[in-house]
């Protein structure tokens, strides 16, 4: 490398060019030294000394064959070594497989399961212990407030604002309509565990806001009457009230629940009068849920009877104390000891027995000894210590609900908090409406304008009917009212639909695996009040009859308050053999008419006992139906004989009435109902016969029927043939 630049300019001639590799000796050390010593750009240098190159431009130096770079070179040529030797295949295609890597699928499980857990992990929300606010669970689950509000009211049918505290059960069903879960629910059963007696607000509709306990003030005690049909709770409370009820109830029974409100020692007191009969047994729980004391009403000639047992049930279930009123103390079979004696029985200890029940003796016809049940029920009271925040929205409870020509919709309520007046708006139910009259139920026609806790009173301005046992809330704005009363109805249709769908598929399943036939009986139910078509509707439901090849049961179509409308007579209309039950209420011209023309039945009933009695007898018609025509006699098969070419023949004997060649006849075997046909032949030993009167013997052919086992009875049944008059 110490050629002069003459000697490199040399090289550049025709001979240069050929320079052989002896000519110019590079020794790896003084290549190496000269690398380092001078920078790189001098290699492109046309002036720098190196070998001999081809236009002025330097050549690497040749190596010599068989001669390799020793030692530690640098990088770049330990790279370009490496490139030059081949593994298992040569070249480029070796590299960029090993670069590429093993094309097998890798084993990923550990890291789904990894960020399933993870995923879930972020769905999941822990709830604290007790109540929660709306904008507590919003952040919570990191949602708007407002989004929980709308989900609230649109999807669960709950009114709530912000500052409003949830129950577990109404926070659990929030977190699940957001896509969430909720730490704990698939161990625990949050119904269970936080189970404090309070309804919650997926049952009641709304989020109860807790009051100041300095805003509290006195409120009247609600007494609800209860016990056995026919003891004597009405005439109770006529002479309390110093009215008779009694006398304008059908058959001199309650069949209607009511609120009262009267005065005792300038104290007011409201009295709820409940059914006593085994059908109204909704109405009860209604009265006995919505009551802070429970009157106990038994006979002292009648003893303890089985709705006085459900009463005691109803109270237990309320949690509400009970004051014994032993009635008919008057009369000379009165045993008011021999009550006292069966009352313990249910656990129920008197006062007189060493108990803390406190019981009055007293006649309700003659009035005696009332004053005395009153100031019990006022010390009940006192103990209870009821008080009521009168100065807020008011909330209260439809009693009773009925339609009323003039008013349309009026709902017998009880307010529980805060003061109703004239122009609120409120919700009730799948309902709501404006206040538009109050008025006082103790003699329907006083107009009140406000109404304040412990309150009975009429309300009027409903756009549709309530069901009995609904609460009516006061809210601020008729828009989110009329909102939340459409979310409540679609949520109602889609349980009605889901019910619908289960009760489908059992009936497919029982019809497919039953070895019974099922049939149905179709009913439609009016009556005058909302509470009384529920009652009456449930205790048709729960009527069955069945024999050994059939099962009847009742289906409602329809149950209403209010008059049989044309809308009603069209719907029985389209099912056939269907009945219309008018309770306690009428029908109109236009529906008599069309149901006239469309042979529809309309029956009219003011005793509930009458309804039931006619649906159980209609049903035995549909389990063991006649054939048409009047009942003319039967007989029973004593052997079978084989005839030639007219087939088997019953010999049989008349044992009442008379037969009939042609008439309609039904063979049955037991209970079971084998066939219903024809009398094909008659026979009066060899000769035929047209009639066979009873204590005769005879041969009897049936159309399309010859299986017929000895004590098998024929029953006979002859149209009658209307003659008309010119």
């Amino acid at each position: 490398r110490n050629s002069s630049p003459a000697a490199s300019n040399s090289g550049g001639g025709a001979d240069g060019g050929s320079s052989s590799k002896s000519d110019i000796d590079y020794s790896k050390s003084d290549y190496k030294s000269d690398y380092k010593n001078k920078p790189k750009k001098n290699f492109d240098d046309d002036n720098s000394s190196g070998p001999a190159s081809k236009n002025g431009k330097r050549q690497r130096p040749a190596k010599k064959k068989g001669e390799g770079y020793e030692g530690a070179g640098d990088a770049r040529n330990q790279r370009k070594t490496s490139l030059k030797l081949g593994t298992t295949r040569k070249g480029r295609a070796a590299s960029l497989s090993n670069r590429r890597g093993s094309l097998r699928k890798r084993d990923r499980t550990a890291e789904k399961e990894a960020k399933a857990e993870a995923a879930e992990e972020r769905r999941t929300v822990y709830l604290p212990e007790g109540s929660v606010t709306v904008a507590q669970l919003a952040e919570l689950i990191d949602e708007k407030p407002v989004s929980i509000i709308k989900l609230l009211m649109t999807d669960l049918g709950v009114m709530a604002s912000m500052t409003q505290s949830l129950d577990q059960a109404t926070c659990v069903a929030v977190v699940e309509g957001f896509g969430k879960v909720v730490a704990g629910t698939d161990d625990e059963d949050w119904d269970d565990e936080d189970d404090d007696g309070e309804e919650s607000a997926l049952e009641s509709g709304f989020v109860t806001l807790e009051d100041d306990p300095e805003d509290l003030e006195y409120r009247a005690p609600v007494v609800t009457i209860m016990g056995h049909v026919d003891h004597g709770k009405t005439s109770l409370l006529d002479a309390i009230r110093n009215t008779d009820v009694t006398a304008r109830e059908a058959g001199g029974i309650t069949q209607h629940i009511a609120a009262y409100q009267v005065k005792h020692n300038d104290k007011k007191i409201t009295f709820i009068d409940t059914p006593g009969h085994a059908a109204f047994t909704d109405m009860r729980e209604r009265g006995a849920n919505i009551t802070d004391i429970v009157i106990l009403v038994v006979a002292a000639d009648d003893g303890v009877k089985q709705q006085t047992a459900d009463s005691i049930v109803c109270a237990r279930q309320a949690g509400v104390p009970l004051v014994v009123a032993i009635n008919k103390c008057d009369l000379e079979t009165a045993d008011p000891t021999k009550v006292m004696t069966e009352l313990t029985a249910y656990d129920i200890l008197t006062e007189e027995f060493g108990g803390d029940v406190m019981v009055s003796q007293i006649s309700a016809k003659e009035g005696r000894n009332l004053d005395d049940l009153l100031d019990k029920i006022m010390l009940q009271a006192e103990i209870g210590d009821l008080k009521a925040n009168p100065n807020r929205n008011a909330e209260a409870i439809v009693i009773e609900a009925n339609v009323e020509r003039g008013f349309g919709t009026v709902a017998t309520s009880l307010v529980k908090k805060g003061t109703l007046r004239i122009g609120d708006v409120f919700v009730a139910g799948e309902t709501y409406g404006k206040v538009r009259a109050l008025i006082d139920p103790n003699d329907g026609k006083t107009r009140l304008e406000e109404a304040g806790p412990s309150r009975p009173v009429q309300i009027v301005g409903f756009e549709g009917i309530p069901s009995a046992g609904d609460p009516l809330v006061v809210m601020d704005d008729e828009q989110a009212a009329r909102a939340l009363a459409e979310s409540r109805q679609r949520i109602s249709r889609e349980r009605s639909s889901a019910f619908y769908q289960d009760g489908l598929m059992n009936s497919v399943s029982m019809a497919f695996g039953a070895t019974k036939e099922s049939r149905e009986m179709c009913v439609l139910v009016k009556a005058d009040v909302q509470g009384s078509a529920e009652a009456l509707t449930r205790a048709l439901r729960e009527l069955k009859l069945e024999d050994d090849e059939a099962v009847v049961t009742v289906k409602v179509l329809v149950s209403e308050a209010g008059e049989v409308s044309k809308s009603d007579v069209a719907i029985a209309s389209v099912t056939p053999e269907t009945t219309i039950i008018a309770f306690n209420t009428a029908a109109s011209f236009a529906a008599m008419e069309d149901a006239r023309t469309q042979n529809i039945p309309i029956e009219y009933y003011n005793i509930v006992y009458d309804a039931i009695e006619s649906v159980e007898s209609r049903m035995q018609e549909v389990l063991s139906p006649t054939p048409a025509g009047e009942y003319t006699g039967s007989a029973t098969v004593q052997e079978v004989f084989n005839i030639g070419g007219t087939g088997n023949i019953a010999g049989s004997k008349c044992t009442d009435g008379i037969l009939r060649k042609g008439g309609n006849v039904r063979v049955m075997r037991g209970d079971k109902i084998l066939i219903e046909t024809k009398i094909k032949t008659l026979r009066n030993f060899k000769a035929e016969a047209d009639t066979i009167e009873a204590g005769n013997e005879c041969g009897i052919g049936l159309v399309d029927f010859e299986t017929f086992e000895p004590d098998d009875v024929i029953e006979c049944y002859v149209e009658k043939v209307k003659v008309s008059g010119r």
